[in-house]
């Protein structure tokens, strides 16, 4: 019987169903944009555009710096920053809308009275089940993908930066069509460089709740995705509200908040690759009499530092393909950890388990297979010792 790539486990295809909903998420940005574009002069609306998308990459690269133990699929990142930048934005914009009106309309509130009512009660719990709803899809299709709270901060970040993004837009055009460049230039030091992580914290209660409810199972899971979710919802519109109506003071403690929300995150992205550490310190021992992992390979496999200086080791000696077989292995390595965690919780049923075992045993061999053997360190590797390089200080 044929059997699948092992790498199969590492790989990141896109599927059918991925490629339809970046379609959508495509779509609904367009139509979002569009309605900017209305709004304004179009060489406006491309002024706005290049500020929402200038501090981006920054933003995203300091997001992803946080997965570097255990990467998540490219595709699962792409699409919750594109459903953030598109349906979330378009729904929750027309919805705020209708709110807006309603207030001035109906409730018979001045525009300034509707907007801070609407922007304090309204527009947090519209834009933060927006956001939540891609996080919950996760849990629902992809759970096997949430290994910790790190996870769910990545992807609650994605959404988080990708409705930032296109919320920027809008607000930079209408401080343009407002009050001019000065108007403008305010907005932006508000919005993109005081409080580019406002979104991205907001969404990551609800990550953070939804990768631990990944972890259970029962009715807690249900109680843990309802805190999290009405904790964005307060959070959100705790800043909305100082900012409406607290003033410059306000705004301060808002910042406050905001800072304290991110060091408790931070503080939670670390206990969890120490948790990560202890999996592979674990459930990998076990496996030495396969010759795959050793006591050397566990110690380097424990710091980003030393991983990092593994890489290295493989490019000096192995160029591409060297440092490709290193990236593979601890990957490999570090989700066999985690898979036995997750079989530890009865997350996947015996046969996945097998299934999964088997091919990251055959990717951490076909990488070592493909490891660098330096001449001059052909004898020490041969007697199981590390390399200089590989893992120094590692017990022999």
């Amino acid at each position: 019987m044929a059997t699948r790539d092992p790498r199969w486990v590492l790989k990141d295809r896109p599927s059918f169903a991925l490629i339809t909903g970046l379609v959508l998420t495509g779509i609904c940005a367009l139509v979002s944009f569009s309605f900017d574009v209305i709004n304004g002069e179009p060489v406006q609306f491309f002024i706005a555009l290049g500020l929402a998308l200038a501090p981006v990459p920054l933003l995203l690269a300091a997001v992803l710096a946080l997965d570097r133990m255990e990467p998540e699929p490219r595709s699962n990142l792409i699409f919750a920053f594109a459903w953030g930048a598109g349906i979330a934005v378009l729904v929750a914009g027309a919805i705020n809308s209708l709110n807006l009106h309603y207030f001035i309309d109906t409730a018979k509130l001045s525009p300034t009275s509707a907007r801070n009512l609407a922007a304090t009660f309204g527009a947090p719990v519209v834009e933060e089940t927006m956001k939540g709803l891609v996080l919950l899809g996760l849990l629902k299709f992809r759970r096997a993908e949430l290994d910790g709270p790190t996870d769910g901060i990545i992807y609650a970040s994605m959404v988080g930066l990708g409705f930032a993004m296109s919320e920027n837009v809008s607000y930079y055009l209408s401080a343009l069509n407002g009050n001019g460049v000065s108007s403008l230039a305010v907005t932006v030091v508000l919005r993109g460089i005081l409080s580019p992580f406002a979104h991205p914290l907001f969404s990551s209660m609800i990550g953070v709740a939804v990768a631990y409810a990944a972890q259970r199972r029962g009715p807690e899971r249900v109680f843990l995705v309802l805190a999290g979710w009405s904790g964005a919802m307060i959070l959100h519109g705790l800043w909305n509200g100082l900012a409406s109506y607290g003033g410059f003071p306000g705004l301060v403690v808002a910042y406050l908040a905001l800072l304290v929300v991110l060091v408790v995150l931070i503080g939670v992205v670390f206990r969890d690759r120490r948790r990560i550490v202890a999996l592979i310190q674990t459930y990998l021992p076990p496996y030495e009499p396969t010759r795959l992992v050793g006591p050397a390979d566990i110690y380097m496999l424990s710091t980003f530092a030393r991983r990092r200086q593994a890489r290295q080791w493989a490019r000096a000696y192995g160029g591409k393909r060297g440092v490709r077989a290193m990236r593979d292995y601890q990957l490999a390595a570090t989700e066999l950890g985690l898979l036995h965690e997750r079989a530890a919780r009865h997350i996947v049923d015996e046969q996945a388990f097998h299934e999964e075992q088997r091919a990251l045993l055959e990717c951490m061999s076909t990488a070592r297979a493909d490891f660098p053997v330096p001449p001059v360190h052909a004898r020490r590797m041969a007697r199981g010792t590390p390399p200089p390089g590989y893992a120094p200080g590692a017990p022999r």
